[in-house]
């Protein structure tokens, strides 16, 4: 015998429920979950899982849901869920800066793919590189419950330090290695990049190297390398400092112009210049051609950061690249398994950089 046959209804639309009014207090709508299930004619639990979990339920169902969440205006409470749960999903990330040409936002923006993935939401801070605004940056983000944080760079208020100590969240410190981590850290060595650039001008027969830095810590960190390298490749006498210049942060290409000419016009003689970021290098370019100096033949420039345009500047930018995507990916890597108990706190990756030689040095 031939088993009945069972039909799967979508149950037919109710007519349209009237939306919440208006509170007579405040003159705004609090429409609620329940008010949601009303208009779409469905439970407060079919609204809840169509919101959290929509995979579950059909899609004429989900489609209700979402036309109700239209029509009323609805607002999802994501802290209401969090308290009671005890997670909020939450990652929080300080950076120094978010402007055009920020070195940072490209390892931000695939980590924040990856914690999408995930299912956490990312939220940015950014702290200027000054002290005071980490510290309130820090408390503001410890506000919000965050199950994780992402230091893009060390944080360098010693309160800020101790508190994020003290908290016990999950954190890692990304982009640069330099001390001992207050949990994680996925970055690069900073001083090596700027040994190997002064290694690297050494081998090109540079004998009169300088560095045109910037005056946050990375930077710093930086020209330190680069100029204990240069002593101790004998490219400066005993007592005899290597030729530098630091420009604010962040860097422009005016400061480029300006760290070239300063320089120049002291020691007419360097004939190699080691540049903060890529955007300062190309402003020694375009000094150098207005005093008549043939790059690389009277002057060798070296950047950081290979920006999208050092390739197509004349000549092509010799300069440092560090992958931020991958880098990005592994910070979003770490930390997940911080959160979710897989690994302990300590842990410490070194993520390297390239030296990419092009025409310019």
């Amino acid at each position: 015998m031939r088993p009945a046959s069972v039909k799967h209804r979508v149950p037919a639309v109710p007519p349209k429920a009237p939306l919440p009014r208006p509170s007579a207090t405040a003159g705004t709508v609090s429409v609620t979950l329940a008010d949601v299930a009303r208009v779409a004619g469905v439970s407060k639990m079919t609204v809840s899982r169509a919101l959290g979990n929509p995979g579950i339920v059909s899609e004429a169902t989900l489609k209700r849901v979402q036309d109700a969440i239209a029509r009323t205006g609805y607002v999802q409470n994501i802290l209401a869920g969090a308290f009671r749960s005890n997670r909020t999903r939450l990652i929080t990330c300080l950076v120094p800066t978010i402007g055009a040409g920020s070195v940072f936002m490209d390892a931000v923006q695939s980590m924040s793919e990856e914690f999408k993935v995930a299912g956490y939401q990312v939220i940015l801070g950014q702290c200027e590189y000054d002290a005071a605004d980490e510290e309130q940056l820090v408390e503001g983000m410890l506000a919000r419950r965050p199950e994780g944080l992402v230091l893009m760079g060390p944080v360098h208020s010693a309160k800020a330090r101790r508190r994020l100590g003290e908290v016990g969240i999950p954190l890692v410190e990304a982009w640069a290695m330099a001390g001992k981590p207050i949990d994680s850290m996925v970055g690069f060595s900073h001083e090596q990049v700027g040994r190997d650039a002064a290694r690297y001008l050494f081998s090109k027969e540079r004998r009169r190297i300088a560095v045109i830095a910037t005056d946050e810590p990375r930077g710093i960190l930086r020209e330190q390398g680069f100029i204990k390298a240069a002593r101790k490749l004998g490219l400066t006498g005993r007592n005899e400092p290597v030729p530098h210049w630091r420009c604010p942060t962040p860097s422009r290409l005016r400061h480029g112009r300006q760290g070239a000419a300063l320089l120049l016009d002291a020691h007419p003689d360097i004939d190699a210049i080691f540049c903060a970021t890529d955007l300062v290098a190309l402003g020694v370019l375009i000094e150098a051609r207005s005093r008549g100096l043939a790059v690389p033949r009277q002057l060798a420039v070296v950047g950081f950061g290979d920006a999208d345009f050092a390739v197509d500047t004349d000549p092509s930018l010799t300069t440092v690249r560090v992958d931020s995507q991958a880098l990005g990916r592994r910070v979003a890597a770490v930390l997940i398994d911080r959160i979710e108990g897989v690994a302990e706190a300590g842990y410490v990756e070194d993520v390297g950089f390239t030296l990419i030689e092009r025409d310019s040095a």
